[in-house]
């Protein structure tokens, strides 16, 4: 297989043997931007996927390189929770001037930790998730890259983990702003409450997980990550004039971090 081209939102697309051929196009309102989901970007999709003309892994790269400007902290070196925060862990170490190193390995025959019914079931099945590559980082500081922090649940464990073999500091950054509202686009975001964000613990977030430091990357971080090769590309096809009074609205969601939603709300 190979990739052709993207399918375009509201596009009816036939495959056949012989060509790919566009059956329709539904109509957007007019003036009112697409609105691709931004956390596709961050945590759904593989990192090999391309949207909107850019690969995944890229984006999440330029996120750890941006949250590296926004968060830099005194350390020896850079590492991350294998393997979805991979990418932005690299770009972080690479913006730091830090060596990337790996400090926990996954364990293959541990299933999936959030679907367990329970923190407490959850909590244990991420500490037996993965080993630790002590050699790697005893007596060091070390900063962890996580892609999102969601109810903080799972982070917790792994920064006891490292803690308990011998790091001597654990500072984590997340390549995303917090998650504050709920998605009412299709995505199985937990309640308002059981969000971190959301809770009385944020405002000590550092000391409720164990860390010695949490900084969340910003919304404008994240926004200008994703869009800085697309604004790039529409320049390069000199349609970057036309398209100016969109460009704060390429057509990237938000609402998950801002409350802020692409559709009117009818309850």
């Amino acid at each position: 297989s190979r990739y052709y081209r993207e399918v375009l939102p509201g596009e009816i697309v036939k495959i056949s043997r012989y060509d790919v051929q566009t059956l329709d196009v539904v109509p957007r309102p007019e003036g009112d931007p697409s609105a691709f989901c931004i956390f596709e970007y961050v945590y759904f999709a593989r990192p090999d996927s391309i949207f909107e003309g850019q690969m995944v892994y890229s984006v999440r790269r330029r996120c750890g390189q941006q949250l590296a400007i926004e968060a830099p902290v005194e350390a020896d070196l850079v590492s991350t929770v294998p393997e979805s925060a991979t990418p932005a862990a690299l770009g972080y170490a690479e913006k730091c001037g830090l060596p990337y190193v790996e400090v926990l390995c996954k364990n293959r025959y541990v299933g999936r930790t959030f679907i367990q019914p329970n923190r407490r079931l959850r909590q244990l099945g991420v500490a037996k998730k993965f080993g630790v590559l002590s050699d790697n980082f005893k007596g060091k500081r070390v900063v962890i890259i996580d892609d999102s922090i969601v109810r903080g649940n799972t982070i917790s464990p792994i920064i006891k983990l490292l803690r308990e073999s011998g790091a001597k500091e654990v500072h984590i950054r997340v390549a995303s702003p917090p998650i504050r509202f709920p998605c009412y686009m299709g995505i199985n975001i937990p309640t308002k409450e059981e969000l971190i964000a959301n809770r009385p613990e944020f405002l000590d977030l550092a000391n409720y997980i164990g860390a010695d430091s949490v900084v969340y990357l910003s919304v404008e971080g994240l926004v200008s990550s994703v869009q800085e090769s697309i604004k790039a590309r529409q320049a390069s096809e000199n349609s970057f004039k036309t398209q100016k009074s969109r460009v704060g609205k390429i057509g990237h969601c938000t609402a998950c971090l801002t409350g802020e939603y692409p559709v009117e709300l009818e309850w």
